[in-house]
């Protein structure tokens, strides 16, 4: 994970952004966390965790989500 070009803040803004934009629709209360509930969770998780929960690779790589949603 060195020199990655996001920080950490960075990383936690555009991932609550997705999933505000994924759940404005499609909300479950019984099954989905709140935008406040997930923001605290992101907050929880290290920068590599982070980058995992962005579910990119090199076909959907991370400049492309971040580009999405930051």
């Amino acid at each position: 994970m060195g020199n990655l070009r996001y920080s950490r803040e960075q990383l936690i803004s555009a991932l609550a952004a997705e999933y505000s934009f994924l759940c404005h629709d499609d909300f479950d209360p019984e099954t989905d966390m709140s935008d406040s509930e997930y923001l605290a969770h992101l907050k929880s998780l290290t920068v590599e965790e982070l980058v995992l929960e962005t579910s990119t690779d090199d076909v959907f790589t991370l400049d492309e989500f971040m580009d999405n949603y930051l």
